[in-house]
């Protein structure tokens, strides 16, 4: 080959790896889609609320990390209109003039250590069908939008800017045309954001803004500055004047801010050495300290909330652990019910009706409730699926459960699917505290293993109750011991032993009785980042949230369990290949590694000892950048693998099991997909908001990626076998089948449980046999269906085929359809399924234009179906026969009805009295043999009052088909029993055909009249 060639060869093989790569897409994983599966018993934390004062039952709601919800009918029911965007909400404020119009500010406001970030603000002007990005992009978090009411262009924002570094988008910001262009109005400096603000009820002109001087870092928060400070305006923002708030101390903090719409009354709720509530009636100019209850100072930097009545001038509530209300303007504040009260504490949102203050709504670290009473008692909408998981496992159950840990909701665990969904009765509280790891015994399903806050490991038993506290303690060897708030929990991939990380690694080969410290520290030990006592600024506040010089990640090689990382919260990278007696640091050997980062995912080679993937999270540095490396040779070198495309900064990393090149990538925007190894990534979209996924498990029975989202619960991406198969060769072809997971007839259930429109239900996976195939591109002429040969070539099933560009998945319902009943007024409901197709092999083609492509399915039996072949067989060959007596008697039945219809159709057009009788003797006849058949007059609820053989054979039908194995020895004689009753209904069918149908017939030809005719079987069994 010549020179030229071989250039020109290098050129076009180029061109094909570029265009192999730039054809993937999120469209190219269409067919597989997200399944959220809840919880929503314990919902999640809930940062605003905002409802139409004109009709209340028209409400909004902003989550931490799940996005906005909208209800059109006072919470009862609620849906997500913001799924395309970040999903991490501040605020959000009705057009109250033009209720369509609604204005949302993204970042979360209430700064905890786990707070997401935001991009700026949105407007939709169509009610959430639409949502339109109009600025502040930089902002990072936005704590409060309002509009003018006197003219809905002028909008006011107040931007509380970054938590983790200075930015300059901060400030009050003014739009005098609709969000097209803004105006910082206020500003004060680079770290200092507004964090209230108000407008005058009575004059649009005046506006109350409060500024605060914060910052958080890995390991301190500091809450108050000189920048802080109350500022007011008086000619709508175009000048400001700082209000002397010197009488609340030397240092300020975080400011709440309030406006009595009935007196015109100013509060101020302020951070200080004593924080405590000041009330102003004469627009700012005098205040006076109202209350200095320990309340008032409660943790600002989460409860920062001050509510004036709109109705009661001296009435004015306080958000915070607990809803605390004063009746006397502030003086003296008392908790809000006397009856009631159970909802869940940590209260960030509130919105009382001006038009009637008795209802209240809140939001929490558990959801939104409901009070029609002031607060006295409250009603919980359990339908939000906004749980903030940490982290997830599954076990080996069929279905399998997931287990995983919520802020500040405790440990749970729920079935990946049951019989009418996955509802909240569902999930089960194994653990209490801010749950992060859970996980089951894997040898006993009644012992989990839960973790809350600060490593605090236990070990229950769910059916006995007990629980044992298992985390290590410090010995002489050790000093203190450093976990971080969310401690790293694992269990060896290889070994089965249990892990866990301080500064040092501890493994335990017994379940947690004893601890074996494998490790020196492994974290910088810098002093200067272990000054959590000191943690709050004005507030001191270490709720061991700001714990630094920790290990953070723990990963066991699946190959050899002596091969271990570990990734620290500093920005350290060790392994071992020792089981921990040598560590090896790899920082030096990583360009482009940011020091003192979180080393938040490492996941180990599941093919090549040396093989890992590390995630890293710089955010609480200020450094929002994707860091995403990988090593093949154990950390001696190492590639830079991320995402390019991604503004997200990267949670955790997971490789699949099965294919080497395939890998999972959780962001705080949402999951990405690599299937070369990390050369490019995807974001996946399909049914998969934009929200934060914390971690990622691979279940291995199901082939089901599952996730912890902080935002949107856990979801669950059911058979990603399609996705292990799309190899370079399969995306350069124009089709190619894509295999799935083998098909198991399902096993039964029974449900009942009627939870109310109020409950969040989650979806089951589809429970049919699935064909995947992949298109290259979209198929837009000539037909294209999907057809099911049995083993005899006989077609059984056509189906539309799907034509999207990428994975197409169909589900094939292989189930015959329900057998042809005699008619009735009552449906019968125990004949409402078909039988389940014969296990086997199918072939199945689709049809693509001119193309035929072929493959094949396996149906199988469940492999916990343990009943005997021959029982099952028995089972089947007698549903198949009550399924053919069934349609056999429809058409004795529909016999019956034509020889009764035409003879009282004949009745009306003869005089002869003798036919007269013989008509009128065919019509009793028939009445009497369709009574007999099926059940006349109509049951209450569809339930029949008389039982024929028509319902007698139905209930037989459904009591064998409902149970897997052999019938009873009374219901198979109830099948010949009825066998033998059909026949003889067909005996006296064709009796009467030959008698007297024959004889009125041969009348009726002789007068020149139309014959009373009998549906024919082709035309009855005729497919729909």
């Amino acid at each position: 080959m010549n020179t030229k060639s071989s250039i020109f060869l290098f050129f076009m093989m180029c061109c094909i790896s570029v265009y192999a790569q730039t054809t993937i897409n999120s469209a190219t994983f269409g067919g597989i889609n997200g399944r959220m599966i809840g919880p929503a018993t314990t919902s999640g934390r809930i940062t605003c609320i905002d409802a139409l004062n004109s009709d209340t039952n028209i409400m909004w709601v902003g989550s931490a990390g799940g996005g906005v919800w909208k209800s059109k009918n006072q919470g009862t029911t609620y849906k997500s209109v913001f799924d395309d965007n970040i999903q991490s909400i501040g605020t959000i404020c009705i057009d109250q003039k033009h209720p369509d119009t609604v204005w949302v500010g993204t970042g979360e406001c209430w700064v905890r250590n786990t707070t997401g970030i935001g991009n700026g603000l949105y407007r939709t002007v169509n009610g959430g069908d639409k949502f339109e990005l109009v600025g502040l992009e930089h902002s990072e978090r936005i704590a409060r939008v309002i509009v003018d009411p006197a003219n809905s262009n002028t909008i006011y924002v107040a931007a509380l800017g970054a938590l983790w570094a200075d930015n300059p988008e901060r400030g009050v910001f003014i739009s005098h045309d609709f969000g097209k262009t803004w105006n910082k109005s206020l500003y004060v400096n680079a770290g200092t954001g507004c964090a209230a603000l108000v407008m005058d009820p009575k004059n649009d002109q005046v506006l109350y803004a409060a500024m605060w001087d914060f910052r958080r870092s890995a390991y301190d928060f500091r809450s108050g500055g000189p920048g802080s400070g109350l500022y007011k305006t008086s000619d709508g923002g175009a000048t400001w004047n700082k209000l002397d708030m010197h009488f609340a101390g030397d240092t300020i903090g975080r400011i709440a801010l309030s406006i009595s719409p009935v007196d015109g009354a100013v509060y101020a709720l302020i951070e200080a050495e004593h924080s405590a509530l000041y009330k102003s009636m004469d627009n700012g100019a005098t205040w006076t300290k109202m209350s200095e209850q320990d309340a008032m100072g409660e943790r600002p930097f989460y409860f920062s909330n001050i509510y004036a009545d709109p109705k009661e001038a001296d009435r004015v509530y306080k958000p915070g652990f607990n809803l605390l209300v004063s009746n006397n303007g502030g003086k003296i504040f008392q908790g809000a019910a006397v009856e009631g009260g159970a909802y869940h504490s940590d209260l960030h949102a509130m919105y009382v009706s001006p038009i009637d203050n008795r209802l209240v709504y809140i939001g929490s670290d558990g959801g939104v409730y409901i009070s029609r009473d002031k607060g006295n008692t409250w009603s919980h909408c359990e339908n939000l699926p906004v749980a903030q998981f940490y982290h997830v496992s599954t076990d080996n159950r069929s279905p399998y459960y997931v287990y995983g840990g919520l802020q500040d909701n405790g440990s749970w665990t729920a079935p990946s699917s049951q019989p009418g969904g996955i509802q909240n009765s569902s999930w089960k509280t194994i653990g209490y505290g801010d749950g992060f790891n859970a996980y089951p015994d894997a040898s006993d399903r009644n012992v989990v293993y839960w973790q809350y806050q600060g490593g605090r490991l236990y070990r229950s038993n769910l059916q006995s109750g007990e629980s044992k506290f298992i985390k290590p303690f410090p010995d002489q060897t050790t000093g203190d011991l450093r976990f971080n708030w969310n401690a790293p929990v694992e269990f060896g991939n290889k070994s089965g032993w249990l892990y866990i990380g301080s500064q040092y690694l501890y493994v335990s080969k017994d379940k947690g009785d004893t601890w074996q410290r494998i490790s020196g520290d492994l974290t910088t030990n810098d002093p200067h980042r272990q000054q959590q006592e000191k943690s709050g600024g004005i507030t001191t506040d270490n709720t061991t949230a700001e714990n630094n010089t920790t290990i953070f990640s723990i990963c066991e090689s699946p190959l050899d369990e002596k091969i271990i990382w570990v990734g620290t919260d500093d920005g350290n990278i060790f392994v071992t290949r020792d089981g921990g007696s040598i560590w090896n640091k790899c920082n030096a050997n990583i360009n482009g590694l940011p020091a003192y980062a979180v080393i938040s995912g490492i996941d180990a080679g599941k093919s090549n000892a040396g093989e890992a993937f590390v995630a890293v999270d710089a955010h609480q540095n200020g450094d929002m950048t994707p860091y995403l490396f990988y090593t093949k040779d154990f950390g001696a070198s190492w590639s830079n693998i991320s995402p390019t495309d991604s503004a997200a900064f990267c949670r955790v990393i997971k490789q699949d099991t099965k294919n080497e090149d395939l890998l999972f990538l959780g962001t705080e925007m949402g999951l990405y997909v690599s299937l070369d190894r990390g050369k490019a990534w995807v974001h996946f979209t399909n049914q998969f908001p934009a929200v934060s996924v914390q971690d990622i498990e691979i279940q291995q029975q199901q082939n089901d990626l599952v996730l912890a989202t902080h935002g949107r619960g856990i979801i669950i991406l059911d058979d990603i076998t399609p996705l292990r198969n799309m190899t370079q060769e399969v995306i350069a072809s124009d089709f190619a089948f894509l295999p799935t997971r083998p098909y198991y007839l399902p096993k039964g259930g029974i449900t009942q449980d009627f939870p109310g429109d109020d409950e969040f239900v989650g979806n089951n996976p589809n429970g049919a046999p699935l064909i995947a195939y992949y298109l290259k591109k979209r198929h837009v002429f000539g037909d294209m269906y999907l057809e099911v040969f049995d083993a005899n070539g006989n077609l059984i099933k056509k189906l539309p085929a799907g034509t999207r560009k990428g994975i197409n998945i169909v589900a094939l319902n292989l189930t015959m359809k329900p057998p042809k009943v005699p008619s009735s007024p009552n449906p019968l409901f125990e004949a409402a399924f078909g039988p389940e197709v014969e296990p086997g092999t199918y072939t199945v083609v689709v049809t693509q234009g001119e193309e035929k492509h072929q493959t094949s399915i396996t149906i199988q039996y469940n492999p916990e179906n343990t009943h005997p072949e021959a029982d099952r067989k028995i089972r089947r060959d007698n549903i198949l026969r009550l399924f053919h007596m069934l349609e056999e008697l429809a058409y004795i039945d529909q016999q019956i009805m034509d020889i009764q219809d035409g003879a009282q159709k004949a009745l009306t057009m003869t005089e002869d009295k003798k036919l007269k009788l013989k008509l009128q003797m065919l019509v009793k006849q028939t009445a009497a043999m369709h009574d007999a058949i099926s059940a006349t007059q109509p049951g209450e609820g569809g339930v029949a009052g008389q039982i024929r053989l028509r319902e007698k054979i139905a209930e037989v039908y459904g009591a064998i088909g409902g149970y897997d194995g052999k019938p009873t020895n009374v219901q198979l004689s109830a099948v010949e029993l009825y066998a033998m009753q059909v026949a003889d209904m067909q005996k006296k069918l064709d009796a009467l055909i030959a008698g007297d149908l024959n004889t009125v017939n041969t009348s009726l030809e002789k007068m020149g009249k139309e014959k009373i005719a009998l549906t024919s079987k082709e035309t009855f069994f005729k497919e729909d």
